[in-house]
């Protein structure tokens, strides 16, 4: 016997993680792109302030129930696995 409940919210859940993933690779093939041009026009590969105003603006427009502590810490994974993607290459 299943319970629906259990089957319908882990259902949903995959379904949001596989967006997540999707959203992901897409923004990884973005910023990829971006690191070939600043490879090929001397520009830094890194912006610390940039990174930072990114998390402070993303912050300020969370409208759910992520913590600010949550949406910072989220999306420093989110930079840190950037990166290690890109040196992978």
């Amino acid at each position: 016997m299943t319970d629906a409940t259990l089957t319908d919210a882990r259902e949903a859940i995959d379904q949001v993680d596989r967006e997540l993933l999707d959203a992901f690779n897409r923004r990884l093939d973005l910023v990829r792109n971006l690191h070939r041009h600043k490879v090929e026009t001397g520009l830094p590969l890194r912006d610390p302030g940039r990174e930072e105003g990114m998390i402070e603006s993303l912050k300020d427009a969370n409208g759910g129930s992520l913590s600010p502590a949550g949406v910072e810490s989220f999306f420093g994974h989110i930079l840190e696995l950037t990166r290690s993607e890109l040196h992978g290459e």
